[in-house]
């Protein structure tokens, strides 16, 4: 995927995220996307919730071994599987009931991947919102991720919050009002802005 356009403009618009982007290098967005159907896509979003990384992806990894005879289970396959069985994995029992939530809209109709990506992001959000434990940085993630929408901007993300707070040199978190103001120039660009505010925390 080509992200010269995209860096040419944040560069431009602003300095010192440019400074940043040329510290860091090639945008590897393309190579964070994910896999998977959308139940696979926001289970795993589910999963990641107010964990640390490592953490999530050894439940995560745990999970998937419930399953060893698909890369990823089927809506029927997770709402057969014990609730015990998804906590034995580690999942806390409001992760289990946001996942079968999820599963159980999944078999009554919830629009797939291919279905989603002829909606605007909006509609996308309003679609997945009603899901349980679905809010809108797992559909941010799903757009970001999955979607690729290059104009997302995750302003609840901490990740996304230090990494402005480090850039800037801020004494503290940044708030919305902040957030929203440094984020004006980068339109139509915010996701690539993103990937490199995080990769300022590696």
């Amino acid at each position: 995927m080509d992200y010269s356009t995209a860096i040419a403009h944040l560069k431009t618009a602003d300095p010192v995220l440019g400074a940043w982007i040329d510290q860091v290098g090639d945008c590897l967005l393309c190579q964070d996307q994910g896999e998977g159907d959308l139940l696979f896509t926001l289970c795993e979003s589910i999963l990641y919730q107010q964990l640390s990384g490592k953490a999530a992806a050894a439940i995560h990894r745990r999970f998937l071994e419930l399953y060893p005879d698909r890369s990823y289970p089927t809506a029927q396959d997770l709402l057969n599987t014990s609730d015990e069985a998804l906590r034995g994995a580690g999942i806390s029992r409001s992760k289990v009931v946001y996942m079968k939530d999820l599963a159980q809209k999944v078999l009554e109709g919830l629009p797939s991947l291919e279905a989603l990506e002829k909606l605007e992001d909006e509609e996308i959000t309003q679609t997945l919102l009603p899901i349980k434990g679905v809010g809108r940085w797992t559909v941010q993630m799903l757009l970001m991720f999955r979607l690729h929408r290059w104009d997302v901007f995750p302003m609840d993300d901490l990740g996304i919050r230090s990494g402005i707070r480090k850039i800037y040199e801020l004494s503290d978190l940044p708030d919305k009002k902040t957030m929203e103001k440094l984020g004006q120039p980068w339109k139509p660009y915010r996701t690539i802005a993103s990937w490199y505010l995080w990769r300022s925390l590696d």
